[in-house]
C-alpha cells in the first residue's frame, strides 16, 4: 500500500498524562494511536502485582483511559496498538473485550504473546519481541492490538509493516520506521518535554503536545504534532529524543539493526522535522531478555546537619549507626547543600542520606529506622531527621540476558482466536567482534584519536576504547603527530550548557549520556574537546567506571555509555538520581572554558 501512515503516541510510560488518549483522538487525523507503558521498572511492578493476583500483570490505567474513547477510535477507524498487556496480554485483551461489550461496542481485539520465558529463579523474564506479530493482527482486521514485552519501537514498526507490506528483507524501511518508533515512544519528550532549552519553546514548555510520525513507503518519516498543541517539533527536540537511552550507532532490534549514524534530520516547516537516510542491517541471531528478581529489602533515613563541623557530624552518625546495627549493607551519602554564613536554617544545612539493604526484612526495617531515631537526643548538636521510622520495602534487581531468536514462541492471537506463529528472521548477522573491549573492572580513560579515512575506518558500531600505544593501536607514538593542535583560541568561563544540549537515561545498571552541539562550529570544538577523560573531570562519579564513547556526526553529537553507574538497576539504586535522568543537566551546569567565538545557538521562537 502507498500513501502516508499517520501514527500518534498517547503514552510514554505507566503513569503518563491520563488525558492524552482523548487529546490525540480529538486533535486531528490519525491512522494508528500507540501507547507505551513498559520499562524495566514497570515489569517489576507488574510482576509484584501478579504475585498478589494472577489475573493482573497488565497496566490497569489503560483500561480506564480507553473507557472514554474506545468508541471514538472505532468510529474514526483509528487502530490502537499498545504494550500495556505487560505480563498478561491475554488478560488485558479479555478485559478490553468485556469493556467493549459493556459499552455496547464491537471491537476486534488481537494480542501478541510468547515473550514470557520460563525462569523459575526469576520474578519476571521477558524477551523483547519484534513487530511482525503486531502486523499479523492488523492484517487480520484488528481494531486493537495488545502486546507484552515487545521493543518500544515495534509499536510503530508493526503498523507500518501491515500498511506498506514490508517483508523481513526491507531492512532500510524497517530501520526508518524503528527510528520513528524510537522518536515517539516517549511521548512528549520529542515535542519539547524534558528539553535542555525549554525556555526557548514558544509556550515555555508548559504543556507539550504528544507526537505524530508520518511514515512513508520507503521508511522515511516526518515528526510532527497536532495543530494548536504546546511544545515544538524541531531538529533539536528530535535530536534530544534520538539520543535517549541508546548506546552505539548500531541500534539493536529483533527485526533490524538500525544505523543511527545514517539518520539525517531536516526542518521541513513549523513543527515538522523530516527523518531520512536511515539504513538497516540484518538483526542479531539473539533477542534481549529483561530479567527481574527480588533483591532483598531496603530502608532509608535522612539526617539534617546544620552549621559548623558538617563532616564531623556525619562521621559521628556513621559511627553510631554502624555500632547499633552493624556496618554491612549500610550506605551513607552526604549532600553538601549548606552555604556558609547562611541567614536561615535550610540554607545552612546539609543532608546525610543513610540507606540499608539486607536480605533480612527485620534488620532493614524497624531495627534500622528506630536506631536512627534513637540518636535524636544523643548525637550531634541540632540533630533532626526528615524521615519517620518505618518498615523496609522489597527492591528489585534487573539484569539483561539473551536467547536465540528461534527459541522464543512468538505468537499472534488474531481477533477470531486463531493462533499464528511468527517465524524468526531467516537472515541474521552476528554482532561485530569487539577485541578492544575494556576491562570492566577498571576505568577506560581513552581519549578519541582521529578517525582514519574510509575504508580503513573502524566499524562505527564499535566504541572508542583503544589505549594509545597498545598492540591494538599500531600508530602508537605517531598518534600525537596526527592529533589536532591544542585549541589556543581566547576563552571565557561559562556553563557548558550555553553551547550544548544533553539527554540522559538508564539501561539496567548502565547510564547513557548524549550531548549535542547547537551549531557546526560548536560541533567541531566539542568533538575533540569532550573526551572520556574530560567527562571524568566534569562528572567525577564516572571516573572509576568503564565508559564507552561514540560519535554521531550527522547529529553533531557524542554519546557516552557509563557502565555500572546505576548499580543493580533503577529499582535497587540508592543514587539521588536513580535513573540518571538529570545527569545531562548536571554536565551542562559545569563551568568550563568556552571559546569566545562560538555562538550559543538560535532561539527556537
Amino acid at each position: 500500500m502507498t500513501g502516508v501512515l499517520r501514527v500518534g503516541n498517547a503514552s510514554g510510560f505507566y503513569g503518563d498524562r491520563s488525558a492524552a488518549w482523548r487529546e490525540m483522538l480529538d486533535g486531528g487525523e490519525l491512522d494508528v494511536l500507540t501507547g507505551d507503558y513498559l520499562a524495566e521498572l514497570t515489569m517489576l511492578i507488574l510482576g509484584r502485582d501478579r504475585m498478589r493476583d494472577a489475573f493482573l500483570g497488565y497496566a490497569k490505567t489503560f483500561l480506564r483511559q480507553l473507557e472514554g474513547c474506545l468508541g471514538t477510535a472505532l468510529d474514526r477507524g483509528v487502530k490502537i496498538v499498545t504494550n500495556a498487556g505487560g505480563l498478561n496480554p491475554a488478560g488485558l485483551a479479555a478485559a478490553l473485550g468485556a469493556l467493549a461489550a459493556r459499552l455496547g461496542l464491537t471491537a476486534r481485539i488481537g494480542y501478541v504473546e510468547g515473550d514470557a520465558l520460563a525462569r523459575p529463579d526469576a520474578l519476571t523474564a521477558n524477551a523483547y519481541l519484534g513487530a511482525f506479530g503486531i502486523a499479523a493482527c492488523l492484517d487480520d482486521g484488528a481494531d486493537v492490538v495488545v502486546t507484552g514485552r515487545v521493543t518500544d519501537a515495534s509499536l510503530v514498526v508493526g503498523p507500518a509493516v501491515a500498511h506498506f507490506g514490508w517483508g523481513r528483507d526491507d531492512l532500510d524501511a524497517l530501520a526508518g520506521a524503528t527510528v520513528a518508533g524510537h522518536l515517539i515512544e516517549c511521548g512528549a519528550q520529542v515535542t519539547g518535554g524534558n528539553f535542555s532549552f525549554f525556555t526557548e519553546l514558544p509556550d515555555g514548555g508548559h504543556r507539550p503536545g504528544f507526537p505524530i510520525a508520518e511514515l512513508h513507503p520507503d521508511g522515511s518519516s516526518v515528526l510532527t504534532k497536532h495543530p494548536g498543541t504546546g511544545g515544538a517539533v524541531t531538529v533539536e527536540t528530535v535530536t534530544a529524543q534520538l539520543l535517549y537511552e541508546v548506546a552505539g550507532p548500531g541500534y539493536l532490534g529483533p527485526d533490524v539493526v538500525t544505523r543511527l549514524d545514517t539518520v539525517r534530520l531536516g526542518q521541513e516547516g513549523p513543527d515538522r522535522v523530516r527523518v531520512t537516510g536511515v539504513r538497516g542491517t540484518p538483526p542479531p541471531p539473539t533477542l534481549k531478555v529483561g530479567v527481574n528478581n527480588l533483591g532483598g529489602f531496603r530502608n532509608s533515613m535522612t539526617f539534617v546537619l546544620c552549621g559548623l563541623d558538617i563532616p564531623a557530624k556525619a562521621a559521628l552518625v556513621r559511627g553510631q549507626l554502624e555500632e547499633a546495627v552493624g556496618a554491612e549493607g549500610l550506605e551513607f551519602t552526604l549532600a553538601r547543600t549548606d552555604h556558609p554564613d547562611a541567614a536561615d536554617t535550610e540554607a545552612a544545612s546539609a543532608l546525610l542520606h543513610v540507606h540499608l539493604r539486607d536480605g533480612d526484612k527485620a534488620r532493614a526495617g524497624r531495627a534500622f529506622s528506630a536506631a536512627a531515631v534513637e540518636l535524636a537526643l544523643a548525637s550531634y548538636p541540632g540533630c533532626t531527621l526528615t524521615t519517620l521510622p518505618g518498615d523496609a520495602t522489597p527492591y528489585g534487581v534487573f539484569t539483561a540476558d539473551t536467547v536465540p531468536q528461534d527459541a522464543v514462541a512468538h505468537v499472534a492471537v488474531l481477533p477470531g482466536g486463531e493462533r499464528v506463529p511468527i517465524a524468526p528472521p531467516a537472515r541474521t548477522a552476528a554482532l561485530p567482534a569487539d577485541p578492544g573491549a575494556p576491562d570492566r573492572t577498571a576505568p577506560d580513560r581513552t581519549a578519541p584519536g582521529p578517525t582514519p579515512p574510509h575504508p580503513t575506518a573502524p566499524d562505527p558500531t564499535e566504541p572508542d576504547r583503544t589505549e594509545p600505544g597498545s598492540s591494538a593501536d599500531p600508530a602508537g607514538a605517531d598518534r600525537a603527530a596526527a592529533e589536532p593542535a591544542p585549541d589556543t583560541r581566547p576563552t571565557r568561563r561559562g556553563p557548558l550548557g550555553e553551547l550544548v544540549g544533553a539527554r540522559s537515561g538508564d539501561k539496567g545498571g548502565d547510564a547513557n549520556l548524549g550531548v549535542w552541539a547547537r551549531t557546526d562550529a560548536t560541533w567541531a570544538w566539542l568533538r575533540d574537546w569532550l573526551t572520556v577523560d574530560r567527562l571524568a573531570a566534569l562528572l567525577p562519579e564516572t571516573a572509576p567506571l568503564a565508559v564507552d564513547r561514540y560519535e554521531l556526526p550527522n547529529l553533531r553529537a557524542v554519546n557516552f555509555v557509563i557502565r555500572g553507574l546505576l548499580g543493580q538497576g533503577v529499582a535497587a539504586s540508592t543514587r539521588f538520581d536513580p535513573q540518571a535522568k538529570a545527569l545531562g543537566e548536571l554536565l551542562r551546569s559545569r563551568l568550563v572554558d568556552l571559546p569566545v567565538d562560538l555562538p550559543a545557538g538560535e532561539d527556537l521562537t
